[in-house]
């Protein structure tokens, strides 16, 4: 019956002995009987590699593809093509752990230059390769920052961190009883004065940006005040923003750290994507996952090793900084193989025309007299706008018409974001439909 399960029924018996029931359905008893599947699974009957294909591209074809003018984290970047293909040669796309270097030097090497790339990007003394995503990024940064703090459990967080963000840094936290305490804002942005109040036996300070609204804030005098107060200054960015904002060393962050999906990985419906994460040198060794270096072998000829990553990542995992050393890094590979395209001028070029397609949208929004902008703040290439209307009915508009037209944030706010791969003729279209 199951032909391709290793276990005869003599290792079933053993198992369900050992463990001291008499039936796998015993195993779920606790299972209430209401929510137990009991009929058979609806799947096909065999098929050829031909006939699988064209499931698959039946199935496809029921999605419907929309110009994209929505953001909120994830964001409609081009992708070079030769990517992908860069992507499947035998050096690089191997299941085998890069432990042993001698046969993982093509591993090796894209995570150093990984690093290399990110921490140029955040002006930071080191980087790790990788992590999951960037809010899974941002919480084990604040796990590493109480971490290194020692008696301090509290962290604050600003209100202008995406939601989504909060919610998983707070999941975290609760399970490795850190308290959590917001920072108000003010006009879209982090209260300075909130935060001077409330920082003394903080472990570190939780910022974003651009922020969840979008705006670039002003992050003079963060740094100063919490160092001041021995706490981490933690400030998570959207990464190809950086390649024209002030970087988070720039503004005195002691961590850095967001998501790598902006550097030309598709949305793919949600996933997967790659969270970057970097630090001072201070912080190094209680950064979670691995660092690779360079050196030379006994031959003087360049050769790449995993220089740090601590053993009880994988023996004492009770005692691990973080059980994030078991992440892939292809999506790692594919932000690497990106900025090496890009170079410099690449990303700058396409930051700029990020941001000079959001603020012509923006004019031309508050052009017909239907909206304007909710914060008096700058902004990126993100940002929220007040509309006079039924929001709900211009959305379903926007969708009938092919177009993904930003995400609903309030009743009456919109939220859009706009890249490099929106034309000018794509925005005129979106507010033609106004």
């Amino acid at each position: 019956m199951y032909k391709y399960f290793p276990h005869t029924e003599t290792d079933l018996e053993q198992m369900l002995a050992a463990v001291g029931v008499d039936s796998i359905d015993a195993l779920y008893a606790e299972v209430p009987e209401a929510i137990r599947f009991r009929g058979d699974y609806q799947l096909p009957s065999e098929m050829s590699e031909l006939e699988v294909r064209q499931l698959f591209e039946q199935l496809g074809a029921q999605n419907k593809q929309l110009t994209c003018f929505a953001g909120a984290g994830a964001y409609d970047h081009y992708t070079p093509a030769i990517i992908p293909q860069l992507l499947q040669r035998s050096e690089f796309l191997t299941s085998y752990t890069p432990y042993q270097a001698e046969i993982s030097q093509g591993t090796l090497h894209y995570i150093f230059e990984y690093q290399s790339m990110m921490a140029e990007l955040t002006g930071m003394d080191i980087s790790n390769a990788s992590m999951y995503d960037g809010t899974t990024a941002t919480a084990e940064a604040v796990m590493m920052a109480v971490a290194a703090g020692k008696k301090q459990r509290r962290v604050l967080v600003s209100e202008t961190v995406d939601p989504k963000t909060v919610a998983v840094v707070k999941t975290y936290a609760h399970f490795h009883g850190i308290d959590i305490e917001m920072i108000p804002a003010e006009n879209g942005v982090t209260s300075l004065a909130s935060l001077r109040s409330t920082l003394t036996g903080t472990a570190a300070v939780l910022v974003q940006q651009p922020n969840r609204y979008g705006i670039v804030e002003d992050y003079t005098g963060f740094a100063e005040a919490i160092h001041e107060q021995k706490g981490l200054f933690i400030m998570n960015s959207v990464i190809a923003d950086l390649a024209l904002l002030k970087t988070p060393a720039e503004w005195g962050a002691d961590i850095a750290v967001g998501d790598a999906q902006s550097l030309g990985i598709p949305l793919q419906w949600g996933g997967p994507y790659v969270g970057y994460m970097c630090c001072t040198e201070k912080l190094l060794r209680k950064m979670p996952g691995r660092i690779v270096g360079k050196t030379l072998d006994n031959r003087g000829q360049r050769a790449f090793v995993l220089t740090l990553q601590a053993r009880e990542q994988h023996i004492r995992r009770q005692k691990a900084t973080s059980n994030i050393c078991s992440n892939q890094s292809l999506m790692a590979l594919f932000v690497t193989v990106y900025c090496a395209l890009m170079g410099k001028q690449g990303l700058k070029e396409a930051a700029e025309l990020s941001y000079a397609g959001a603020h012509y949208l923006c004019e031309q929004l508050v052009a017909t007299g239907h909206f304007r902008l909710a914060y008096d703040q700058p902004f990126f290439n993100e940002f929220v706008v007040c509309y006079d209307g039924d929001l709900d009915l211009l959305q379903r508009r926007f969708i009938d018409n092919g177009i993904f037209g930003g995400i609903k944030v309030a009743p009456q706010q919109l939220m859009l974001a706009v890249t490099e791969k929106r034309t000018k003729e794509e925005i005129d279209r979106l507010i033609s439909l106004i």
